[in-house]
């Protein structure tokens, strides 16, 4: 898969947020680690917290859309969950500093960035929440969002937890899902 600039860019942006915080990195710290001039993000992007919120609203996107593809692609809801847990487990592994910026950089936000992305990750936790309550008939809409919200921060968890081999966290942390979502 070819790298855009701008993907390029966010990625970098990502991992140094996660690293240093959002105060910590500057415009030209960006544009150093990029290869480019700090002035050449300007092509790409308004400025450092643009680059934040499109880092969050593109996994947000992201997120959603594969998601929505798992789900409806699953023969059953048992199948779909199985397919979610995967997904969020891979996604995790593979973007640990996608994970830090959203729970630590949130306030950095501007407020059009916060709306669009808490509607993007809703509409993803609702998809969750329609596979888990076709598995739990006993649990209305409030407690599955709440099982499934807390799954999420049980396999969010990773960039301060993974600490034993890719594959056997994935197996671990999709166990441990089920088990939370099903119990």
């Amino acid at each position: 898969m070819t790298t855009t600039r701008r993907e390029q860019i966010l990625d970098t942006a990502a991992t140094l947020f996660a690293e240093r915080g959002f105060h910590g990195v500057s415009v030209h710290d960006i544009g150093s680690a990029c290869g480019i001039s700090g002035p050449a993000l300007y092509k790409h992007f308004a400025g450092k917290g643009d680059i934040l919120t499109q880092s969050l609203i593109s996994i947000s996107e992201r997120l959603l859309a594969e998601g929505r593809s798992r789900s409806e692609n699953a023969r059953s809801a048992d199948e779909a969950l199985a397919a979610l847990i995967d997904w969020h487990t891979e996604f995790a592994l593979a973007h640990p500093a996608l994970i830090v910026i959203q729970e630590r950089e949130w306030a950095n936000l501007e407020a059009d960035g916060r709306r669009e992305v808490r509607a993007l990750q809703l509409a993803y936790v609702d998809i969750w929440v329609d596979t888990v309550q076709h598995l739990r008939d006993d649990l209305d809409a409030a407690e599955a969002r709440a099982a499934v919200q807390a799954t999420f921060g049980l396999i969010n968890s990773t960039p301060h937890s993974a600490r034993i081999s890719e594959s056997s966290m994935a197996s671990r942390l999709a166990r441990m899902a089920r088990a939370a979502l099903l119990a």
